[in-house]
């Protein structure tokens, strides 16, 4: 066998093959075996003649493709292998040449994995952020806690900040409804922010049973591009008005939080909690920056294939987050005033972004040696079962092999992530 390898690209290849008589000769010969199982002549049970006898029955035409067949299925992994390519896919064969049971020339093409050239992972320059919690912090959580624990009583009387009302509306562009701008017994709180500027306080002074209209302009840099900076109108019905009377910040509501004697018990147990979920955000940021940086020290290129494979599981997530919420990708599209093309280059970005990531740091794993025990897979498998345990269709998945080496896969990419952290402290 000859092969001439030609680099299409940093990430897919093109190998010329030509085989001779003494790879022919072996694919030829084990063709006429594999159809001679097909043919039944007299004085042998079908199958059971011998192949010289029962090649005189078959078709040379068949032999001759089923003899193709066999030496291009050897010769192309065989072909890759010795090129030291390895194919992200299964090679796209082009036949140019072929002389039956004497010669073969073909080409196999195929996106593969490309040669990446890491850099220097001990000097990557990056600070983690420093991890701080202001009163400022500790006073939201404690005002979203008295606002839980708020009561509400229906009043007659005209509508003012602070108040929950419900309302009917509809929002009209040009004097047609848009997309996304109308809503019928929705709850808000006024003062929230929760609608465009002017909304809410269009509300207020208001009574129930009140049917009025609302001009107003849509921010210039509101997210949905179709409405940004436009002037609409909503129509409004106001249908019931309750006024929120919340407890006072003191000891009384801190016992009803939890095993607090004091408010400053509760405050202490929320600036806990609230430096441990900084923390973990802090690394988080910190790994993806720690990956970024030596992406951008590293030679590495992005298979087109595995920028497509991750490209589509962006769009799935997104997907399946919509439809949670009752929406399509296409009604998440209009929503966030995107056309598809345009989600897609952008998304194209950070899916390729995703892949050098994953590649540079399954280099970084193969070069330092970093595997993961099986018996560290099994422990980790045995606390999903546990966790899942009253989930016959989860636990039936942690059964799957294919589960099984994401797992470890996944578990090797974090302890490649401690082990750049500890590399660049």
């Amino acid at each position: 066998m000859k092969t001439t390898v030609k680099n299409l690209s940093d990430t897919k290849v093109e190998i010329k093959v030509v085989l001779g008589p003494e790879e022919m000769g072996p694919a030829e010969e084990k063709a006429i075996e594999r159809l001679a199982k097909e043919v039944k002549l007299p004085g042998f049970r079908k199958g059971k003649a011998p192949a010289d006898i029962a090649k005189k029955e078959l078709n040379p035409n068949d032999i001759n493709q089923v003899a193709m067949d066999i030496a291009i299925r050897t010769a192309v992994p065989q072909a890759f292998m010795d090129s030291k390519k390895n194919p992200l896919v299964i090679p796209e064969v082009n036949v140019t040449k072929y002389v039956p049971g004497e010669s073969i020339e073909f080409t196999a093409t195929a996106d593969i994995l490309p040669e990446v050239k890491l850099g220097d992972f001990k000097k990557l320059g990056v600070k983690k952020t420093a991890v701080k919690v202001t009163d400022k912090d500790i006073k939201e959580v404690v005002d979203n806690v008295a606002k839980a624990y708020a009561e509400k009583k229906v009043v007659k009387r005209a509508a003012k900040l602070s108040d929950e009302v419900i309302i009917d509306f509809t929002g009209k562009k040009d004097g047609k409804p848009f997309d996304g701008g109308a809503a019928k017994d929705y709850t808000l709180a006024l003062g929230s922010g929760s609608f465009i500027p002017g909304f809410e306080d269009g509300i207020v002074g208001h009574s129930v049973g009140d049917k009025f209209d609302l001009p107003l302009t849509f921010p210039k840099d509101y997210h949905a591009k179709e409405l940004a900076g436009k002037k609409v109108v909503f129509e409004v019905l106001l249908k019931q008005i309750s006024e929120i009377t919340e407890p006072k910040q003191d000891d009384a509501l801190a016992k009803k939080c939890g095993p607090f004697k004091t408010m400053d018990d509760l405050k202490a147990d929320i600036k806990k909690n609230l430096e441990a979920q900084n923390e973990h955000k802090a690394t988080e940021k910190y790994k993806d920056d720690l990956v970024q940086a030596l992406v951008d020290k590293s030679k590495v290129s992005a298979p087109e294939i595995l920028i497509s494979d991750q490209l589509r599981f962006i769009k799935d997530d997104i997907t399946r987050n919509a439809a949670s919420r009752g929406m399509s990708f296409e009604d998440f599209l209009k929503q966030t005033g995107q056309k598809e093309e345009d989600w897609e280059k952008e998304a194209k970005k950070v899916a390729e972004a995703r892949v050098k990531a994953s590649l540079v740091l399954q280099i970084l794993a193969r070069d330092q040696k970093i595997e993961v025990p099986d018996d560290e897979v099994s422990a980790k498998i045995a606390e999903l079962r546990d966790v899942y345990k009253k989930s016959p269709e989860a636990l039936k998945n942690l059964k799957d092999p294919r589960v099984r080496q994401d797992l470890k896969n996944r578990m090797t990419i974090e302890k490649t992530l401690e082990f750049l952290i500890d590399s660049n402290k």
